[in-house]
């Protein structure tokens, strides 16, 4: 039986979500982008200040579950322009070590709230 979660250390979205699900052993979460978590808005404009937020974004959400991001399985990271990739790909680096978790970046024509970046993951419970 699934257990779901939403986080009230997140946005509070009327949005039909839960920011996380566990079925068995694995955990999966919503599409996180880097949004404050008082007013729902985007942190700035610029593509790395995002995805700092995503990731704190992400690394609150696992900590409330008590999990991490050396948990993490699978990543897919979603983003509106591939020339912000060598941005991206550095902030996320400073959050991970080796052995990375698998990743598949993707990108896309557009991202809720017009975020850049966004990311959900599969996490080894």
């Amino acid at each position: 039986m699934p257990v779901h979660h939403f986080s009230p250390h997140l946005h509070q979205s009327t949005a039909p979500f839960s920011h996380f699900v566990q079925h068995g052993a694995t955990g999966y979460t919503a599409g996180i982008i880097g949004q404050r978590t008082d007013d729902g808005s985007l942190v700035s404009g610029d593509v790395a200040e995002q995805c700092e937020a995503m990731m704190n974004n992400l690394k609150t959400l696992l900590e409330e579950l008590r999990l991490s991001l050396s948990d993490l399985l699978r990543t897919t990271i979603y983003l509106t322009d591939y020339e912000d990739f060598e941005a991206i790909n550095a902030v996320y680096a400073s959050y991970l070590r080796e052995p990375f978790p698998v990743r598949t970046t993707v990108q896309v024509a557009a991202l809720p709230l017009g975020a850049k970046v966004q990311i959900d993951t599969v996490i080894a419970l």
